[in-house]
């Protein structure tokens, strides 16, 4: 959890349903197939996101995420969407509610090897959308997912972000 998220817990207590904005990459190989991570919490499979911080670009939220969960540096190439609603609010081990309004970008790998970099992250796969549709996933992935594999689904332009890895 964000030292962000924990100030606000402080403030408003551990039952109030917090919206929180997030965003979620789906990161797309040669053969059209999309990279999912299985979650630790759940076993769920998921893109790879997380929580945009304070006055932070969503692009660069979306890089750093990828980055910090898979390894892979990536190269944004469109929106597949924005997304909210009871599909993506998540309860937590500890009781405590967020629901998330996701930024999903598209992007493909520039450098790096995927594998799971967090301590959130069993493994990760790249999937067809028939592959995808058979495994586990939560309950959000669904949605994204059949806005990701349509074809004609038109994509819509982002800030560029300023974010790189660390030295």
């Amino acid at each position: 959890m964000s030292d962000y998220v924990l100030r606000l817990r402080e403030m408003v207590g551990p039952d109030v349903l917090l919206q929180l904005p997030s965003v979620s990459t789906a990161v797309r190989d040669a053969d059209e197939r999309v990279l999912l991570a299985r979650h630790v919490e759940g076993g769920n499979w998921l893109l790879p996101g997380g929580s945009i911080e304070p006055a932070e670009l969503p692009a660069d939220a979306a890089l750093r995420e990828t980055w910090e969960e898979t390894g892979l540096v990536v190269r944004l190439t469109g929106l597949v969407g924005v997304f909210g609603g009871p599909e993506f609010v998540v309860e937590y081990r500890n009781s405590q509610r967020a629901s998330y309004v996701m930024i999903v970008f598209e992007a493909v790998v520039e450098s790096g090897e995927p594998g799971p970099r967090s301590s959130e992250i069993q493994e990760l796969g790249f999937f067809s959308s028939e592959e995808s549709g058979r495994l586990p996933l939560a309950d959000w992935v669904p949605q994204v997912l059949k806005a990701f594999f349509d074809p004609s689904a038109g994509r819509c332009v982002f800030g560029a972000p300023n974010w790189t890895p660390p030295a």
